[in-house]
């Protein structure tokens, strides 16, 4: 068989009981994240209630949550509302290599859960397939760092992820599988060129519909290509031609399990992830600079990352993908939250006056990938004081200690509380904590208490 096959036979007969509980574990901690970054997102960012009145006014089937939104519609409109909510923030974990694997998957196996009464079970298996996919998808890709990035990763591999999760929940057989993979991978693809715009959102929220409604189109007996991992013309020759691994695809379904090793980073800080490295070096030295107005200047190393090279950005959003801005955040404030990210905060005087301070310096030296970089911070005060740390990388990081289940709570609780009820928060972490143990009424259960 070709590769193609192969994969769609191991994702035909993969389930829950061929998993091993080290991916099973985590993965329950990445449902409780996503439901609780997507309420955040719908209650914190302007994005998600326009597409919400957009996509309510087109009318679906009500039989899938949209997310703190108040109503319902068919699987693939709240998949796209669903996963635009779960990314907005910049807020749900990070993956090796990069990805947003968990917004593109999660909406879709609880809007099928919903609309085909299906368990918390099978919700836990079809999630940890489709992540499994996404991550030997991104390692057989050979396209790590962004000098060779064409595309925003969650657009190319999030439709394939998405296409798991549906052919799961559906129990598509290997053929359909296949062609769903051929359909949706004539829907991949995602510009950088809208990172800080309310457009990145939807790259998920759009890789998460796609790829469900190419699963639902299979199902029906619409055709794709079936070999498109290894035809000249398909998915892999088409966006990584000349680096595309096929032998690391055979991977999947096999040790090591990529939720478990390198498995992901929880971010504590709502931006992207190379943010947080100067992020964590400038809250060390938030604790030894009593004055902002006692800075001269500041200068901040790190590797080549052009499209997070943003001195003044316009937008709070846009700020979310500024080294800049998320490092005099964390020196000026001491720390970075989700309403770090509004017009107020950027706009502040004290803040403006900090960033006309700050050199950036990108050095090719430094690996511009999340795994081996780091960040050296030089912050010079008028007395003559020079105060410096580097950052080898954020907590929770790949190769550090795991993000504490106390510390993760605490995350989810804010995320959860700011459209919840505190009785409602905690149902949720009750039902979301042992996701794979719910009945189909329970798990509409949760999902009408976020909804």
């Amino acid at each position: 068989m070709g590769l193609t096959a192969t994969l769609c036979e191991r994702i035909a007969s993969l389930g829950y009981d061929d998993m091993p509980e080290a991916a099973l574990a985590a993965a329950r901690r990445l449902v409780l994240d996503g439901l609780a970054v997507g309420v955040a997102g719908v209650s914190e960012e302007d994005a998600i209630p326009i597409m919400a009145r957009v996509v309510k006014e087109l009318g679906g089937t009500p039989v899938a949550t949209a997310i703190g939104c108040g109503f319902r519609t068919d699987p693939v409109r709240a998949a796209a509302i669903n996963g635009a909510a779960m990314h907005v923030l910049d807020f749900e974990p990070m993956w090796s290599p990069a990805t947003h694997a968990l917004s593109v998957t999660l909406p879709v196996a609880l809007a099928l859960a919903e609309a085909r009464g299906l368990s918390g079970r099978e919700v836990l298996a079809a999630l940890v397939k489709g992540l499994e996919i996404q991550g030997w998808l991104r390692e057989a890709s050979g396209q790590y760092t962004p000098d060779v990035l064409q595309f925003h990763p969650p657009g190319l591999v999030g439709p394939m992820g998405a296409v798991v999760v549906a052919s799961h929940l559906m129990k598509l057989d290997p053929l359909r599988i296949a062609n769903a993979f051929g359909i949706a991978g004539s829907r991949a693809g995602s510009l950088f060129g809208n990172v800080g715009t309310m457009t990145k959102s939807a790259h998920c929220g759009q890789a998460a519909s796609m790829g469900l409604e190419s699963a639902l189109l299979a199902e029906a007996g619409f055709t794709g290509d079936t070999e498109t991992f290894e035809s000249p013309l398909g998915y892999a020759n088409s966006f990584y031609k000349g680096t595309f691994k096929p032998d690391e695809m055979l991977h999947y379904g096999r040790a090591p399990w990529r939720l478990a090793e390198p498995g992901y980073a929880i971010k504590m800080f709502p931006s992207q992830f190379g943010t947080h490295f100067g992020i964590t070096a400038g809250l060390e030295l938030h604790k030894r600079v009593t004055d902002a107005s006692a800075i001269k200047a500041v200068t901040l190393t790190g590797p080549v990352m052009p499209y997070v090279n943003r001195p003044f950005p316009e937008t709070g959003l846009s700020g979310k993908f500024s080294l800049q801005y998320t490092m005099a955040s964390a020196l000026l404030d001491g720390k970075v939250g989700i309403h770090t990210f509004t017009e107020q905060k950027l706009h502040r005087p004290e803040m403006q006056s900090l960033l006309g301070k700050i050199t950036l310096e990108m050095d090719k030296s430094i690996p511009a990938r999340f795994e081996t970089m780091h960040v050296h911070l030089h912050v010079e005060l008028n007395d003559g004081t020079v105060l410096e740390t580097t950052c080898n990388g954020p907590r929770g990081m790949w190769g550090q200690s795991a993000i504490a289940d106390a510390d993760h709570l605490v995350k989810v609780r804010d995320c959860l509380g700011t459209k919840l009820s505190a009785g409602a928060v905690e149902k949720v972490i009750g039902l979301g904590s042992r996701i794979d143990t719910l009945a189909p009424a329970q798990v509409g259960e949760m999902m009408g208490l976020v909804g």
